[in-house]
C-alpha cells in the first residue's frame, strides 16, 4: 500500500451537517477516506458503492435513525462484519442497550476527542491485520 492510499474507508452519518462535515474532515486529515451523509436513506445508497470498512453513525436522526440504519447495513452480506460505531449525545444505559441491540460494536458519546476516534478506527485496522485488505475491497 502506498503512503497516499487511505488506510480505511469510513462512512460518517449525522443529520447535523456541521458535525458530519467536521468528522469527515478530521478523518481525512489522519489519512482515512470519509464518505459523509446526512440521513439514513442516502447513507444506505452511498454505502453500496463506497463499501466502507467502518461506519460512524449518529443515533437520533429524523426519518431513519442510526439504529435502523445499523440494522439495514447488517442485512447486506458485505456489511455483516462491518464495524459500527455509534457517536451520539445519548449516554444513558438505555441508549447503550439500544446500540448493542442494533448491532453496534461501540458506543461513543459526543463530544469525542479526535484522537480517541482516530485511535478507535486505527485499532480496527490493527485488529483486522492482513484480513483487512480482503474485506470490502
Amino acid at each position: 500500500m502506498s503512503p497516499r492510499e487511505p488506510v480505511l474507508r469510513v462512512l460518517c452519518v449525522d443529520d447535523n451537517r456541521d458535525c458530519a462535515d467536521t468528522l469527515g474532515i478530521l478523518l481525512e486529515l489522519v489519512g482515512f477516506d470519509a464518505c459523509v451523509c446526512y440521513d439514513g436513506v442516502s447513507a444506505l445508497a452511498a454505502a453500496e458503492t463506497f463499501r466502507p470498512d467502518a461506519a460512524i453513525l449518529d443515533l437520533t436522526m429524523p426519518g431513519m435513525d442510526g439504529g435502523e440504519l445499523a440494522r439495514r447495513l447488517r442485512e447486506r452480506p458485505w456489511a455483516r462484519t462491518l464495524p459500527l460505531v455509534a457517536l451520539t449525545a445519548l449516554s444513558d444505559e438505555e441508549a447503550r442497550r439500544r446500540t448493542a441491540g442494533a448491532g453496534f460494536d461501540l458506543h461513543l458519546t459526543k463530544p469525542v476527542s479526535p484522537d480517541r476516534l482516530a485511535n478507535v478506527l486505527a485499532d480496527i485496522v490493527i485488529l483486522r491485520g492482513d484480513s483487512f485488505l480482503a474485506i470490502g475491497h
